[in-house]
């Protein structure tokens, strides 16, 4: 389904239902468009949601203010919703808000999947690794510019 800058595809794994989201997330007619979107799902039964963001090419403090309503939502219903495949571009974003304290992200859709089910281990995205790698990655990039000089 497009809704101007968000195209929101979605599909089922293991009864979890998966919104697989491509392009803008931000204040206005994508924010509002995944917001319907994820109303009607609950308004129709649905507890357990997932939302793959690896194709969400912007998104705004606006839109983090209506994820953590979201989650919040499903929460209060009894539900699940969390996040996963979080471009690294993101990251600082969501640091920012810490939205990690809030819903829970994963790296991918299998950790996400088994993340509602507690018997099957779980790793979580770690907002912390995601610092260090970027530290990481500029002191690789500083020590590679001042080896060419």
């Amino acid at each position: 389904m497009l809704h101007h800058k968000l195209d929101i595809q979605q599909t089922e794994n293991e009864g979890i239902t998966i919104l697989t989201l491509h392009g803008k997330l931000d204040m206005g007619i994508g924010e509002i468009a995944l917001r319907d979107f994820v109303h009607s799902l609950m308004d129709g039964g649905n507890r357990k949601l997932m939302l793959n963001l690896a194709a969400v090419s912007d998104i705004d403090g606006s839109a983090i203010g209506m994820l953590l309503l979201l989650s919040d939502e499903y929460s209060e219903a009894g539900g699940k919703l969390v996040l996963f495949n979080v471009p690294r571009a993101h990251g600082e974003v969501y640091e920012m808000a810490r939205l990690e304290a809030t819903i829970e992200i994963y790296r991918d859709e299998l950790d996400a999947t088994n993340s509602f089910f507690p018997d099957r281990a779980v790793a979580r995205y770690d907002i912390l690794d995601y610092v260090e790698s970027q530290s990481n990655t500029e002191i690789q990039s500083h020590e590679d510019k001042n080896d060419k000089t």
